[in-house]
Parts: C-alpha cells; structure tokens; sequence
C-alpha cells in the first residue's frame, strides 16, 4: 500500500498520537497532582502535543535530507 517509510512512519506517528489523546490512556493523567504547581492533566496534555508535534517535524526534516533512491 505506501512503499516509502516515510508515510508507513508518518502513520503510526498518528496512531500513536490517536491512541495517546484517546480515553483509556489520556485517563492515566487525570489525577490530583501538580507539575510546578499546574495540574497534572493540562501539563501532559501540553507536554505529549509538544512531543507529538517534535517528533512530526523531525521526521519530515529527516525525510527531506534522505538521499533519493530511483
């Protein structure tokens, strides 16, 4: 189905971010706790999106530079 593993990269990345800010694992982080003195669920929420969004850029930076194959 998709022949670069780019793409094949690019969609588990989104699965992976699909699952991580669905329910049964975004429930882990609803706890009475604080990060610094913000609470515990907004600061994973913020701090999984700015990896998620990190890890996107990376790959696509990553795949620009890979040398092309014909």
């Amino acid at each position: 189905m998709f022949k670069e593993i780019g793409v094949q990269r690019l969609v588990a990345l989104f699965v992976g971010g699909w699952l991580l800010f669905n329910f049964p694992l975004l429930g882990l982080w609803d706890v009475d706790a604080t990060v610094l003195g913000v609470p515990l669920f907004p600061a994973a929420l913020f701090i999984l999106w700015g990896l998620l969004i990190a890890a996107v850029a990376w790959l696509m930076e990553r795949s620009q530079q890979a040398p092309q194959d014909d």
